[in-house]
C-alpha cells in the first residue's frame, strides 16, 4: 500500500524520493497506462501550486490524452500546437513562465499561468509528454526541468 510522504528536504532530495517512490510503484508492472496513472497521482501529492498534471500519447502526428489529475482537459493536441504539441515535435522540454506569452497556447483550463511539458521518449522517438500546469506564474524552473525529465526516463526505461 503506498502512503504519503512528507517531504521536507531541499527540492532536490524531495525529487530524488519521488524518483524512487515511482521505481517502487512502477516496478514488474508492464501496462504503461497503470504506471501513467501512479505517475500522475504521485506527482499531483508531490507537487505544490499545481492544477494539472498528466500525460498524453502519440498516436499517428497528435497527442491523446491519457492518465492525468486535475480538471477535464483537451483530448487531441496536433504536434507542433500548444506547448505539448511544441515539445513532442521539437523534442525538448519546454518550460513557460507565462502561459499567456506562448504562441498558440491552448488554454484547456483558464486557471493555468505557467506550464513544463516532458517530453516521453523511447527508442529515439516521442511516445508522448508528461504536462503540468500551475496556477502561479513562473512555477517551473531548471530544477524541476532536470528531475522531471530523471522522472520520465524512469517511466519510459525497461
Amino acid at each position: 500500500m503506498f502512503h504519503p510522504t512528507v517531504y521536507s528536504g531541499t527540492r532536490e532530495e524531495n525529487y530524488a524520493l519521488v524518483i524512487e517512490q515511482l521505481k517502487a510503484l512502477i516496478a514488474g508492472e508492464p501496462s504503461m497506462i497503470a504506471n501513467l496513472a501512479n505517475a500522475a497521482a504521485l506527482l499531483h501529492q508531490f507537487l505544490p501550486d499545481i492544477n494539472w498534471v498528466g500525460f498524453y500519447l502519440t498516436d499517428g502526428d497528435e497527442l491523446v490524452l491519457g492518465p492525468f489529475q486535475g480538471l477535464p482537459a483537451c483530448v487531441r493536441i496536433p504536434f507542433g500546437k500548444g506547448v505539448c504539441g511544441t515539445a513532442a515535435a521539437e523534442r525538448r522540454t519546454i518550460v513557460v513562465p507565462d502561459v499567456h506569452e506562448f504562441p498558440g497556447h491552448i488554454a484547456c483550463d483558464a486557471a493555468s499561468q505557467s506550464e513544463i511539458v516532458v517530453p516521453l521518449m523511447k527508442e529515439g522517438r516521442v511516445i508522448g509528454v508528461l504536462d503540468i500546469d500551475s496556477p502561479v506564474k513562473n512555477r517551473f524552473d531548471d530544477v524541476d526541468r532536470r528531475y522531471l525529465e530523471q522522472f520520465a526516463g524512469v517511466l519510459v526505461s525497461p
